[in-house]
């Protein structure tokens, strides 16, 4: 179960480095940055809920 968390966990930070570059584009006037920062964000969300559902379930199972 640890296994999964961490994983989620290194996937969220590296979605987080990856749409730094984009993040920078779309507050110089590229909008294809913008739509690339949302869906990213959106992934980052979903990971962020498993994440604490996760500790959660951990927590509560120990």
């Amino acid at each position: 179960m640890y296994e999964k968390l961490k994983a989620d966990f290194v996937a969220q930070k590296a979605q987080f480095a990856s749409i730094e570059k984009d993040f920078e584009k779309f507050l110089e006037g590229n909008d294809s940055a913008g739509t690339r920062v949302r869906k990213a964000q959106q992934e980052i969300k979903r990971l962020a809920q498993e994440i604490r559902t996760q500790t959660q379930n951990i927590k509560n199972n120990s």
